[in-house]
């Protein structure tokens, strides 16, 4: 007889994958073999990838998965993450067929599923390279490759793509929201969490540490398009002394002048949805890299919050009201949508309407430990190189819209689902 614990996981798992299947069918067949964004592998890895990470985590820790094929277990293990300039240079040739693909991925899946039915979980959540954490780690990696997938698929040409059901009614682009800062006072606020509460995190989520935050004030709202349009008007992407040096080397070098997921067309500024160009919202938030954001900020006046500045200012707030998030939108909403939404000190939306950049590099907790079945899942990144975000996006999941979950970036990156927030002392 199963545990209640077992099922429910068990149909996570389930849900993760139906939730991977769709944003897969997204894309027309012919084609899988594209890489929409330079910096990543062609789509048809991450068809492989999903099903290869989780027979390799379960493999001997959960229960025996002789390999059907050790040579794909190895081709879709891992994802890249290159820094500027290092671009992968393999041909659609270099890839197994689809046929192969999807015959590795059922096999997987099979397989698992057979001993997932036969085995009894305990009810455990806690850290320990118990089974509860490890089938936690497999829905949330997964759900994470829903997220990422979808910044992909963003940038495919729409005639490359099907628009699954009806789409979602448009807001008014010329609609937009008055800008107001709000007063946050000097308090303590708490990054991360202690093991002992036994719920599911990763590893960067643990090492809770208490910081003594001074006075600030927050952006209410998220900088909205229309904000930032003024920024671009203003010249802010041809301002030498908005950018440091690494900012700006990378934009005159890419040539950026504007956010990815704008355009300008004979009517106007246009934003790139997933199947469609539409006028630009201006109340919705602006989607941009850290390094536009950063320039933004002081051009301001002002700058990025800290994670402790921003965890302060989230105080209060409910992360769960995501009703309108959690894959059931492919946008995201007007920065003043969710009025409920609000903290202790009246900052709004801060969960579910786009990731936040803060001024922070990612880095461990104090007491940081490596899960030892994933040990460069977060410290790989502890390289000064990736900045901290919170928060979440409409296509993230719920499960991973909670106060400790530490998302983060490079600064360069500009497809991500990304916005901020200003501060001043």
């Amino acid at each position: 007889m199963h545990l209640p614990h077992s099922r429910t996981l068990a149909s996570r798992l389930t849900e993760a994958r139906a939730a991977s299947d769709a944003l897969f069918d997204v894309v027309k067949p012919e084609f899988l073999y594209e890489r929409p964004i330079r910096e990543r592998h062609r789509i048809v890895f991450y068809i492989g990838h999903l099903e290869a990470f989780d027979r390799n985590l379960f493999d001997k820790r959960l229960f025996d998965l002789p390999s059907s094929d050790a040579r794909l277990d190895r081709l879709f293990a891992f994802g890249i993450d290159p820094v500027d300039g290092q671009l992968p240079t393999d041909t659609p040739a270099d890839w197994p067929t689809l046929a192969e693909v999807h015959a590795y991925g059922r096999d997987a899946r099979s397989r698992i599923d057979d001993q997932l039915s036969a085995l009894d979980l305990p009810v455990d959540a806690s850290n320990h390279d118990t089974p509860g954490q490890l089938l936690n780690v497999a829905i949330e990696h997964r759900l994470m490759h829903v997220e990422t997938l979808a910044y992909m698929l963003h940038q495919l040409p729409f005639e490359q793509k099907r628009a699954p059901g009806a789409a979602r009614p448009r807001s008014d682009h010329r609609y937009d929201v008055e800008h107001e800062m709000v007063q946050v006072p000097a308090g303590r606020t708490e990054l991360g969490m202690t093991a002992e509460r036994g719920v599911f995190g990763w590893d960067n989520e643990f090492g809770e540490q208490q910081v003594d935050v001074p006075a600030f004030e927050i952006d209410r709202f998220m900088v909205t398009n229309g904000v930032f349009l003024a920024f671009i008007e203003d010249g802010g992407y041809r301002r030498r002394d908005l950018w440091n040096d690494a900012d700006w080397a990378w934009k005159e070098s890419a040539q950026v002048e504007h956010p990815v997921f704008w355009s300008r067309g004979p009517e106007g500024w246009q934003l790139r949805t997933m199947f469609e160009d539409i006028p630009l919202p201006r109340a919705w938030p602006a989607y941009v890299s850290h390094a536009e954001a950063s320039a933004f900020a002081r051009w301001r006046g002002a700058k990025l919050p800290s994670e402790a500045q921003w965890q302060r200012a989230a105080h209060g707030a409910l992360p769960g009201y995501t009703d309108d998030f959690d894959f059931r939108s492919w946008d995201p909403v007007a920065v003043d949508a969710t009025p409920d939404s609000v903290s202790t000190w009246g900052v709004e939306g801060l969960y579910g309407n786009g990731w936040e950049w803060t001024s922070t590099l990612f880095g461990p907790l104090p007491g940081f430990k490596a899960f030892p079945f994933y040990e460069g899942y977060s410290a790989n990144f502890f390289d000064g190189q990736h900045y901290t975000m919170k928060g979440g996006s409409p296509r993230t999941a719920q499960c991973m819209v909670r106060p400790t979950f530490r998302n983060w970036f490079q600064p360069h990156y500009q497809y991500v689902y990304a916005g901020f927030r200003c501060v001043r002392d």
